[in-house]
């Protein structure tokens, strides 16, 4: 791309440049700008936000059950035949429907789920499932179509926000094939400023304290110039470097202004214990914190240990019942605390696994019949959609794919799911291709 032409006419400084006074500067930029877009306190306050997000905003909880989950275990056993393990089965909420004994607890709640149990995708490898599921569409070179977290972090995030538009609460650096795509770029043509801010570990934000030594205004005033100087190099350059770098910055500005929100010690000790002392109970909670302060999107994540390729029923007693836990307490929670109505929750991995067991006594990976799960907002309650065969192998009623799924959760959220990105010089792409109809079963 071509660079604009310097307004100098000049290419070496003068002294008088040199001899800028900062203040000086900043005085001539205006109160108004300098109150509101440059100053730490002009933005909303996460106490303001939080009241306003709770009045108007939609939300989106998506629950990464990275690895893959085995559908039998889990939404749609299969007793008595050779295909179901050693685990029974039990009656939900919703007559005839029965869970694994695995989920007593989501069979309490059933009647507050959508559950989907005819998830047919192509993929059958962990990066290339969790690319298509994470962007709903098969990737096209050199295009890189942007993440659901970006999108809807776009789509409802508020500009004056302090708090992050497109959280991940993901502690574990590993995860194999997790990891490389944990790596790319996840916002694609929408721009850096769109990417998820990537949080986890420690329940907290360290080192946002300002130093005790600069004053507030001083704090303002540097925010100041960098802002206005970092900005003039990225519009007289066309830098998309630069851009990514002000939008970096005004991220930190914010995650600044409201770190205690991802101090989980802040939280009540009775919420914390309810949601298990593992690490994706905990950003389970956290991101119902977040949500609940404004956070339009928060993906939670803990490496890849739902693949398992060996001894699957053993790791299946530990990972389910506390997975059963968390679902249970999170919509719970929304419910409780009037948020359920305009909270998505989603609840999937990248597919599903293999209807009979390997040499080692694990399911391998199945993209051809797997299930998953909805709640909140948009969605209708205690409905079960779609259908597999006796031993769950072939969907036999209603297959649905990454571009059904993703027209239902734009479409719950009041999303256009077909509306055509800005996209000036480039293909027409559009949020879902190919007019992919919603799966209207499980709509409001």
């Amino acid at each position: 791309m071509k660079r604009r032409p310097s307004q100098s006419t000049s290419p070496h400084c003068v002294e008088s440049e040199h001899t800028w006074h900062r203040r000086k500067f900043l005085q001539g930029l205006g109160t108004g700008i300098a109150g509101s877009m440059f100053s730490w306190s002009g933005l909303m306050t996460p106490q303001m936000f939080a009241e306003a997000a709770k009045k108007q905003q939609k939300s989106c909880i998506l629950l990464w059950l990275c690895g893959a989950p085995s559908q039998f275990e889990t939404w749609d056993p299969k007793p008595g035949r050779p295909t179901s393990g050693p685990f029974g089965h039990i009656p939900t909420r919703i007559p005839g429907i029965h869970f694994s004994e695995l989920m007593p607890h989501c069979a309490s709640i059933a009647d507050k789920l959508s559950v989907i149990r005819s998830m047919k995708t192509e993929p059958t490898e962990h990066f290339q499932g969790i690319d298509r599921l994470n962007r709903g569409a098969a990737p096209r070179p050199p295009f890189v179509r942007p993440t659901l977290g970006s999108v809807l972090g776009q789509q409802l995030g508020q500009l004056e926000s302090p708090i992050p538009n497109f959280i991940l609460l993901d502690p574990c650096p590993e995860g194999n094939e997790f990891k490389s795509f944990k790596r790319g770029n996840w916002a694609g043509w929408l721009g850096a400023e769109y990417g998820p801010v990537r949080l986890g570990g420690d329940y907290k934000i360290p080192d946002v304290q300002k130093l005790s030594d600069i004053t507030t205004q001083d704090h303002e005033e540097r925010e100041a110039l960098r802002r206005f100087l970092t900005r003039k190099f990225e519009n007289e350059r066309q830098s998309a470097a630069a851009a990514s770098q002000n939008a970096a910055f005004e991220r930190v500005k914010g995650l600044m202004s409201c770190a205690d929100l991802f101090d989980l010690e802040k939280l009540p000790q009775n919420d914390r214990e309810r949601y298990g002392q593992g690490t994706f109970g905990q950003h389970t909670l956290l991101a119902r914190h977040l949500v609940e302060n404004g956070a339009p999107f928060v993906m939670v994540a803990n490496g890849m240990p739902w693949d398992c390729h060996v001894f699957q029923h053993e790791n299946y007693q530990m990972l389910v019942p506390d997975l059963d836990n968390i679902i249970y307490q999170l919509v719970t929670d929304l419910e409780d605390r009037g948020m359920l109505e305009n909270t998505l929750v989603v609840m999937m991995g990248e597919f599903g696994r293999t209807p009979w067991l390997n040499a080692s006594r694990g399911r391998d990976h199945y993209p051809n019949a797997w299930s998953m799960a909805m709640a909140g907002c948009g969605i209708q309650q205690g409905v079960v959609v779609g259908e597999t065969d006796q031993d769950g192998i072939e969907v036999i009623d209603k297959p649905f794919d990454e571009k059904n799924l993703f027209a239902t959760l734009f479409s719950a959220l009041g999303i256009d799911p077909y509306a055509a990105y800005d996209l000036p010089g480039l293909p027409t792409f559009h949020r879902v291709e190919q007019e992919a109809s919603p799966i209207k079963e499980v709509l409001l």
